[in-house]
């Protein structure tokens, strides 16, 4: 993900992750923002602070949270899929399209990951019982096992890098990001798409 230095720059003496309290005004969004309306005010700069925002406190956080998956010897991305089987309820078991889906993964993605968790033996391909040609994923007890251990550990990790913000904040900043979620998943206008094909083409060819 993006870590947006160029718009909201960054503390040379310390890299992320290493000291949460190397954020200083000069890196923050209101500060990059004041300098860009200042230095290109003829830019209608929108919603560029959101954006911006959100990929700072991800490039902030990432860094500790893989980490903390690096030594239980995975990464955040194959602990999010050991998660959504989790949570499905027994027998801890869906569709590789059904992780594809809740993950948002293309199939290749979605492969990758079931490889390397496959490997560890914390997931197995299971064959689907109505379609030869379809799989079922399932968490086996090493994966819940360790669901179980890392998820507390998680979740005060979290806690932590959260602890500035009040319960009312947390609740405030979760409901409108979800909202904001939920309209970026809404279906494109009937035809959107298909205009939008036809202006790349338009462009590729000049």
């Amino acid at each position: 993900m993006t870590n947006f230095t160029g718009i909201i720059g960054k503390s040379q003496s310390r890299q992320p992750g290493s000291d949460r309290s190397y954020m200083s005004p000069r890196n923050s969004v209101a500060t990059a923002m004041y300098e860009w309306h200042r230095a290109r005010p003829d830019l209608d700069l929108g919603p560029l602070g959101l954006f911006a925002a959100l990929a700072h406190v991800y490039w902030l956080t990432a860094p500790e949270i893989e980490r903390l998956m690096a030594a239980h010897g995975v990464t955040r991305g194959m602990f999010d899929l050991l998660t959504t089987l989790r949570r499905a309820g027994p027998p801890y078991t869906l569709a590789p399209k059904q992780l594809s889906q809740s993950l948002l993964l293309s199939g290749a993605g979605i492969t990758n990951r079931l490889d390397k968790l496959e490997a560890l033996k914390l997931i197995r391909r299971l064959p689907e019982p109505l379609d030869r040609r379809g799989l079922k994923i399932r968490l086996t007890q090493a994966g819940m096992r360790l669901v179980d251990r890392l998820l507390p550990q998680l979740i005060r990790l979290e806690s932590s890098l959260a602890a500035g913000m009040t319960k009312r904040q947390v609740s405030d900043l979760t409901r409108l990001l979800d909202e904001f979620a939920r309209i970026l998943q809404r279906p494109a206008p009937v035809g959107t798409e298909f205009l939008s094909r036809k202006a790349g083409r338009a462009k590729a060819a000049q």
